[in-house]
């Protein structure tokens, strides 16, 4: 027999809670990895449908875990959402490619870009690993710190792509606002000061 009930007490750091059936009833177990075939990690509120395994402890659990299939006008503003920030990230790598090629902007500054993406991108692949086999998670301070350092192009690729914090909306406006200041840094170095601040950095690492 199948249920459905809305998700309750999550913790995403530990891939668990419980869910609350609906007419009401006793709370049974949730577990990460009893999700059949998910794309996106579940959120307090959410509603699945779920078959109950009794444990050797007579407690429940739910297994064979799934999201209904409708599409709601969230879900399609988190399309639209993501479909603004790919222009935006697509736009932003054309502009750094771009700048680097005319000399407006030093190679190790694109370097840089590139290097603390690909960092970035693998912190969010082994932290998504981390969260399905419970082990020790990447906190999300240094998920951000990796981004407004400058890898914020391969952390959003690495949301989308994996499915990972995607659907964290505090997370998603922090790692915005990380963009933000990033992005303001970069243009800053397009002023005579910041210019100069920059070209002496590199002068004394001899880059």
């Amino acid at each position: 027999m199948r249920y459905q009930g809305k998700i309750t007490n999550w913790n995403d750091g530990k891939g668990y809670g419980f869910v609350e059936p609906n007419g009401g009833g006793d709370k049974s177990f949730v577990h990460i990895k009893s999700f059949d075939r998910a794309n996106r990690r579940p959120v307090n509120g959410d509603i699945i449908t779920y078959d109950l395994v009794q444990e050797k402890d007579g407690r429940y659990k739910a297994a064979k875990i799934s999201f209904p299939r409708r599409v709601s006008l969230t879900s399609k503003g988190k399309r639209n959402d993501r479909k603004l920030g790919t222009l935006f990230t697509v736009g932003f790598w054309i502009f750094l490619v771009a700048v680097t090629y005319l000399g407006k902007l030093p190679i190790h500054v694109l370097a840089i870009y590139i290097v603390t993406s690909i960092i970035a991108f693998v912190a969010y692949a082994l932290d998504k690993s981390a969260a399905k086999n419970g082990q020790w998670r990447i906190q999300e301070s240094t998920l951000h710190l990796f981004a407004i350092i400058g890898g914020w192009p391969g952390a959003f690729y690495a949301q989308n792509k994996l499915r990972h914090k995607s659907s964290k909306s505090e997370f998603k406006s922090m790692f915005w606002f990380t963009v933000l200041i990033n992005v303001g840094a970069l243009s800053y170095f397009f002023t005579e000061s910041g210019s100069d601040f920059v070209r002496s950095i590199l002068s004394m690492l001899n880059l």
